[in-house]
């Protein structure tokens, strides 16, 4: 059997698993175990990771622990629960002063942002069409109009614009085509938060050109100033679906749970094209959740432990010559690379990245797509409080000894 030629093209056809090429996280993989192998005695400082460093808060998992022995919620969720969709409406409005939110037409149980993000070019890109997204970024929903014969244009994110797509630059011909428009904020990597004046100028461009918006919220409750949906902005609700996680704002990362809501027909289209796809999060996870989702009280002291961290974090590496500045949301501080340590000198930041990891056991995440920058994440793993402050020590030192050049 020649398995090979039955491959799809969008995978890579004939050529899929031959090429060399090796994505960048896996080279930090690699790079990492090489310096463990080489220096087995030296601590490896991980700021690399992108996902929480803590468990569930306790009453969403004291709440999975009854709801997994109640027999009533054996069985499939199909489309979700209804207390999961009012959970999530009360949870916009504590949260963001979204108050209209209608639960059964509004809101849409995920098992996760991904596959939702997975699933919406499935219910809008047909061969050809455009879809608009912000780079650098999470690039599942491009990769999927990909699969599907979209046409996806990358719209860069600018330190000089403040990270925000310059929508006055974007080719009104191709705005013409397009029919989605990916956005997330606050933003991965760069940790900018959204504002009025951008998602009010993001509506008003999605109105002229019939585009919808799909906000990814990942971060929304971790923000280090006033929270904001764009469902809360006059018109938003009619050109935006919004995509909240559980995951971040709430430590339940590997439970796979979040939520679309927004424009009711796009909602409907989701929950069509995702009854065909999957069955539902199991009933107690969403029950779990609706323990905690609304609770501001749990979710601040989540954000106040990455908020101080940050704080921390950003010091240090003003002290070892980076620009950093604090971000206004995520667990994420975006910063530019170095060009140079000593006599090295580097051609981006993955050689920065591959650099610090061989040679400082110190782990970052790259980006090369609009100029070079490191992301460094407050989600590094210590003991307690004391240890945190000595693992940003160590991290301080080995920096400063790298001799880094800006």
């Amino acid at each position: 059997m020649d398995l090979q030629s039955l491959f799809a093209e969008r995978i890579g056809g004939a050529r899929f698993g031959t090429g060399n090429e090796i994505y960048k996280f896996e080279k930090i993989k690699r790079a990492k175990a090489a310096a463990r192998a080489a220096r087995p005695q030296v601590e490896l400082l991980d700021f690399g990771v992108g996902e929480p460093d803590q468990i569930a808060p306790a009453a969403i998992r004291d709440a999975l622990k009854r709801a997994v022995d109640d027999p009533a919620n054996r069985g499939y969720a199909d489309n979700g629960i209804r207390e999961f969709k009012l959970a999530a409406g009360e949870y916009m409005e504590k949260f963001f002063g979204v108050s209209d939110l209608d639960p059964d037409t509004e809101i849409n149980h995920s098992i996760g942002s991904k596959p939702a993000l997975a699933m919406l070019p499935l219910c809008f890109v047909n061969p050809g069409d455009v879809v608009f997204q912000t780079v650098p970024g999470y690039p599942v929903l491009a990769t999927h109009a990909k699969y599907l014969g979209g046409e996806v244009v990358k719209i860069p994110l600018k330190k000089e614009n403040e990270f925000f797509p310059d929508l006055k630059a974007i080719d009104p011909a191709l705005a013409q085509r397009a029919k989605l428009f990916y956005v997330n904020y606050p933003n991965n990597p760069t940790g900018t938060a959204p504002t009025v004046a951008f998602f009010d100028e993001l509506i008003a461009f999605a109105k002229k050109y019939n585009i919808l918006i799909v906000q990814d919220a990942a971060y929304a409750t971790l923000i280090y100033g006033d929270r904001l949906s764009i469902l809360s902005r006059p018109g938003g609700k009619e050109v935006a679906i919004e995509l909240h996680s559980m995951s971040k704002s709430y430590n339940m990362t590997g439970w796979r749970l979040g939520f679309v809501a927004g424009a009711q027909k796009a909602v409907q289209a989701f929950a069509e094209v995702k009854d065909n796809c999957d069955s539902g999060q199991f009933k107690a996870i969403q029950l779990a959740a609706c323990a905690g989702i609304a609770d501001i009280g749990l979710s601040e002291s989540i954000r106040e432990h990455y908020r101080r961290r940050l704080t921390k974090i950003v010091a240090a590496l003003q002290r070892a010559g980076f620009d950093a500045q604090m971000p206004g949301g995520t667990f994420f501080l975006y910063t530019r690379a170095p060009v140079a340590a000593g006599d090295t000198r580097f051609s981006s930041a993955e050689d920065v990245s591959q650099f610090l990891i061989r040679e400082w056991s110190v782990s970052t995440v790259p980006w090369d797509d609009v100029g070079s920058f490191l992301r460094f994440s407050s989600t590094f793993e210590a003991k307690d409080a004391a240890d945190e402050d000595r693992v940003i020590a160590e991290l301080e030192d080995r920096l400063r000894k790298a001799a880094l050049r800006f």
